[in-house]
């Protein structure tokens, strides 16, 4: 069921960090652990990280991305399972979208499970365009991403 008045906003690891944790578990068949995610979103120069929550102030979701000049790679994102297909992960992603371009990013990229449907029908319904393949990127198990691209705005 989808929280009405879901917020999306910049993470702040001292209060987010647990929360992160168990949706990358509760999301990944290889998750991130704390420390993948500390080493990842230390780089303040270009890390950026955002959380969608519901409005008990739940973490429903949230994205990982690197901004280095005017691409960003968006790495992670994740919606817990009892939060999807209600819309939380576009909002996520049209606030990522907006608001790096206001940072500089020009080009967004990032890769997505070859079988990840759900996914993929998210990226082509936001302009994402498939640009390539990358054969047997993801282990557990192996399998090939896609490589999507857009332009900004």
């Amino acid at each position: 069921m989808k929280a009405l008045d879901e917020t999306v906003e910049r993470v702040d690891l001292r209060r987010d960090l647990d929360g992160l944790v168990e949706l990358e578990a509760a999301s990944f068949r290889n998750p991130w652990t704390c420390e993948m995610l500390l080493a990842e979103l230390a780089d303040v120069a270009v890390a950026l990280a955002y959380v969608v929550r519901t409005t008990d102030r739940q973490q429903a979701g949230y994205c990982s991305c690197r901004l280095i000049e005017d691409e960003l790679h968006l790495n992670n994102l994740a919606v817990h399972p009892t939060q999807r297909r209600c819309g939380l992960g576009r909002r996520l992603l049209e606030h990522l979208l907006h608001d790096v371009f206001d940072l500089g990013a020009r080009r967004v990229t990032l890769e997505v499970r070859a079988s990840n449907a759900a996914a993929l029908a998210l990226y082509d319904s936001l302009a994402f365009v498939r640009r390539g393949l990358r054969r047997g990127y993801y282990t557990m198990p192996v399998e090939d991403a896609v490589i999507l691209w857009r332009s900004l705005p």
